[in-house]
């Protein structure tokens, strides 16, 4: 990658900001127009930014080593496999201390056959939306079965010999991120078979917050299967239980659930993931900032995919009023990305979500609705994915039509009250409001 402007340490970063614990709305509001400022001039210097970093939000800051995840629970799941042949839906992120799930389930003599594999694959290193095929784990030598590649749903045939399900994957909180897609479909498979499925519960480094417009029915795909919010602020341990009482699996069935929740975890609560949950993904700004970004994925707008530091930047090529410029090229994880060999003129983000974007609570859509408004070739500005992401026309049309954030949002409210409403009812954690 080639980059161009200014590029902050991320290590350094986070130490001063765990630091500075200055909490104003008012500042937040502060540092929102300063970079809906910068699309205008182009400049805005990191002096002014990092003197009004705030926070409305305020949680502790915990990693793995502060919090007892579900998997490390043995004592609590182990007794629900004993005798029984059981399964594994997990990926690179499964993880207990440094040792994966398959290993230590296999040193525990359970009797485990197989392991389903999600987007990207169990190593975690596919593309987005790349197909993945079964294969066998040179480790241990079980077979592994790709849900990304001929099947999302496990097959009949593929459960036969199993009496167990086991879900364990850190996801990031977001509607569009497959994760919780795919454990709907096993959850479908399940209830249809009577399978027993089992969550292992991780904290959501999105859970300290709820927002983005519901998605409609008729947007229902595989980025997004229910009429939820971009960013739920539920744990998968909650978003499954909330998914089958619900009925929203197929054929209305329930499935035999049990969630092995985590310890000395809260909504309000910062949770720092060590192991990239997905290949562009690769920093905890990231992580915050990929609610607010993967938007742009249904545009000409480059979230940084083909450099090393995917989604804290966007560019466009041309684009005239950024100061920042990159040059997306292949290479893993990142095999064909948009914009490919061009360089893209735009903003680097790593300060704002490391520090605005998480503590704020919001989506932001001022970097969208500003790339549209100075597009050149508006008809051409939204692909048809957008519709998906969002889930439904009704965003693409308001920004369209030049409304405001603040108008956006506000046509937000009834909907995200309804959804709050529901989510209470299956918190296993205690709640951010």
């Amino acid at each position: 990658m080639q980059c161009k402007g200014n590029i902050s340490n991320m290590q350094n970063y986070r130490s001063k900001m765990l630091s500075q614990k200055v909490i104003t709305v008012a500042g937040i509001k502060t540092l929102k127009m300063a970079f809906i400022f910068v699309f205008f001039l182009g400049f805005l210097p990191m002096s002014f930014v990092q003197a009004q970093i705030t926070a409305k939000v305020s949680g502790r800051d915990l990693t793995d080593k502060d919090v007892k995840l579900g998997a490390e629970k043995t004592e609590e799941w182990l007794p629900l496999l004993k005798n029984k042949s059981v399964a594994l839906v997990a990926n690179h992120t499964s993880l207990i201390n440094k040792t994966h799930l398959a290993d230590t389930l296999i040193s525990l003599h359970v009797k485990l056959k197989k392991v389903f594999a999600p987007e990207h694959g169990f190593r975690g290193m596919a593309d987005a939306g790349e197909k993945v095929s079964s294969s066998v784990d040179k480790k241990t030598g079980l077979p592994i079965i790709s849900l990304y590649g001929a099947n999302k749903k496990p097959t009949k045939e593929q459960l036969q010999d199993v009496e167990v399900v086991i879900f364990d994957i850190q996801d990031v909180g977001a509607r569009f991120y497959t994760y919780i897609s795919t454990m709907t479909y096993v959850m479908d498979a399940c209830a249809s078979l009577n399978i027993t499925f089992v969550v292992l519960d991780r904290p959501n480094p999105n859970g300290h917050y709820v927002d983005g417009p519901v998605l409609k029915p008729e947007f229902s795909s595989f980025v997004g299967l229910h009429q939820i919010p971009i960013v739920h602020g539920m744990t998968v341990g909650e978003y499954a239980q909330m998914v089958n009482e619900e009925i929203w699996l197929e054929g209305k069935k329930k499935c035999d659930l049990k969630v092995i929740t985590c310890d000395n975890y809260t909504h309000s609560d910062f949770y720092q993931i060590d192991v990239p949950p997905s290949p562009n993904l690769t920093t905890m700004s990231s992580i915050y900032l990929y609610p607010s970004l993967c938007l742009f994925e249904g545009t000409p707008v480059s979230v940084g995919r083909g450099t090393d530091r995917p989604f804290t930047m966007i560019g466009l090529p041309g684009f005239s009023k950024g100061e920042f410029s990159f040059t997306p090229k292949s290479g893993p994880g990142s095999k064909q990305p948009l914009n490919e060999n061009k360089e893209c003129k735009g903003f680097d983000l790593l300060l704002f979500g490391d520090s605005f974007i998480r503590n704020s609570g919001n989506l932001y859509l001022y970097w969208l609705i500003s790339f549209y408004q100075q597009s050149p070739e508006k008809e051409k500005f939204f692909n048809n994915f957008f519709d998906k992401l969002a889930g439904s026309a009704e965003l693409r049309k308001q920004i369209i039509a030049g409304k405001s954030e603040d108008e956006i949002r506000a046509s937000w409210t009834e909907d995200l009250n309804q959804f709050k409403a529901v989510r209470k009812k299956y918190l296993l954690y205690k709640d951010f409001e």
